[in-house]
Parts: structure tokens; C-alpha cells; sequence
């Protein structure tokens, strides 16, 4: 079983501070592997542990995700690509799957593709369902447990207050959950190891794809700003009229204090 898997580097959070404006700064955080890639990462390789096969950890950003990329070599990983370019920078999540999805279609030998549920600097949970689109493959989102027989796969999803199995043919992508495992702390002698392995690197040129659809240029999500919403306490508002206004009221009042 040849599985590829999808992580992003994300600063640090327990290192998070904002400014006066409250706006994130991101300027000297420490970076880590998102959590639930780990779990994704996890999961990959216990299915290989199980099955045989391969495992390919595959990242887009800057040249420093190499140390991210060396982190999952040292955890069990048989190959490792950064996908780096200028032209890359500022995508958002539907041009992250597409630059992701065109490096996945020139891999091409894979049965599974892997994510975590959501990044933890963005929480969107949007790539995983956007690349497995752009791939025509079947989605087994927010799983919590995995199992393949018989060139198929049977997933647990988690949908909040209920927990449902589906089942889908191979290859499929799934966005693991962090209740899905525990991930593994790679060994030293593996660490040690990795850091001697190739990183292989990829630019749009190598790539190939429409210029227009990668990086900023080819983002359709605009962030206008990130900050912390200003908590009124102490006064409390009384709506007046019938439902429908006071709803109307509701609603305006929710959107004036960034709740909605």
C-alpha cells in the first residue's frame, strides 16, 4: 500500500502573542508539524506497519519546511517532497489543493492520501475535501479509526454527537481526527538517519498547471484580518418588537461585535 501524506509547518501557538491591534504575530514563532498531521502521519504509517507499502510525506512552503519534512523521515517516512516556490506564496486553501493535487497526479502510483482534519493556524478543514475534489477521489473526512480489506477502506467518522462507518474503494483521501492515535516520537537513530536522506524539491515548474491558479494570484479567499473580537461586558440590551425585527436587531447587534 503506497500512502502519500499532506502536512504543513504552523507556528507554534502555546508561543502566540498579538499586538496592540490584535492582530497575530508571527514574527520569531517557532515552528512545529500541525498536530493533527502528526495523527495523519500516524496513521499512514501504522497502515504500512500493517500492510506493507510506502509512505511519502509531501509539504508546501518555504524552504524551511525541510526541517518538518525531516521530523516525518525520522518517524518512519520513505520519502519526502517540498513543494517551494515564490510563485506558491499566499495561497489559500483551494490553491494549496490544487498545488498539492498536480504534485500528487505526478506522483501517480498511490492508494491513499492522507491529511489531518484542519490546520491549526487557520482551522478551516477546507483542504483535505478540496484536494480529494480536485483528485475525483472518494472523501472519508474527520476519521477515527481506519481499516482496509480487500482493495477498500472502512472508516469511522466523527459527526459530533453520533459517530458513523463508511466505506469507499481504493484510492480515497481521509482528514484524520486527533482522536484517531497517538502519534509516535521518532527515535534518535531515525532523526539522525533522516537528516542524511534526500528532500526532494518542487517548484510550478516542475509541476506544470495554469500560472493563474497558484499562490496569491490564484487565491480567491481574501484574509482582510485576524485579531480577537472586543467582549462588551457588563450592559445588557433589550430588544424590543416582535420576532421577526427583534431577530433583525439580533443579528445586526451579533455582526457589530464580530460574533457573526
Amino acid at each position: 500500500m503506497n500512502i502519500i501524506v499532506c502536512i504543513k509547518q504552523v507556528p507554534d501557538v502555546t508561543e502566540v502573542t498579538w499586538d496592540e491591534n490584535g492582530s497575530l504575530i508571527r514574527t520569531g514563532l517557532p515552528s512545529i508539524i500541525n498536530p493533527n498531521d502528526k495523527n495523519a502521519l500516524e496513521a499512514a504509517l501504522t497502515l504500512k506497519d500493517s500492510h506493507g507499502g510506502t509512505v511519502t510525506v509531501m509539504s508546501m512552503g518555504p524552504p524551511q519546511v525541510e526541517e518538518a519534512l525531516r521530523e516525518a523521515l525520522g518517524m518512519g517516512c520513505d520519502r519526502a517532497i517540498l513543494l517551494t516556490d515564490r510563485r506558491f506564496g499566499g495561497a489559500d486553501c483551494w490553491a494549496t489543493a490544487y498545488t498539492l493535487g498536480l504534485a500528487i497526479q505526478k506522483i501517480a502510483d498511490f492508494d491513499m492520501v492522507i491529511t489531518g482534519v484542519e490546520a491549526m493556524d487557520g482551522n478551516t478543514a477546507q483542504v483535505g475535501p478540496e484536494l480529494a475534489d480536485y483528485l475525483k477521489l472518494p472523501l472519508c473526512s474527520y476519521a477515527l479509526n481506519i481499516r482496509c480489506e480487500g482493495g477498500r477502506v472502512s472508516v469511522l467518522q466523527n459527526m459530533g454527537d453520533m459517530v458513523r462507518e463508511l466505506e469507499a474503494p481504493l484510492p480515497c483521501l481521509i482528514t484524520a481526527e486527533k482522536e484517531l492515535n497517538e502519534p509516535r516520537v521518532a527515535p534518535m537513530d531515525m532523526i539522525m538517519e533522516a537528516y542524511a536522506k534526500e528532500i526532494e524539491i518542487w517548484g510550478m515548474d516542475v509541476l506544470g498547471g495554469d500560472p493563474a491558479n497558484f499562490g496569491l494570484k490564484g487565491s480567491p479567499t481574501r484574509l482582510r484580518k485576524v485579531f480577537t473580537p472586543k467582549r462588551v461586558k457588563g450592559q445588557v440590551e433589550i430588544l424590543e418588537g416582535d420576532a421577526e425585527e427583534s431577530a433583525r436587531k439580533l443579528v445586526e447587534k451579533l455582526k457589530e461585535h464580530n460574533f457573526i
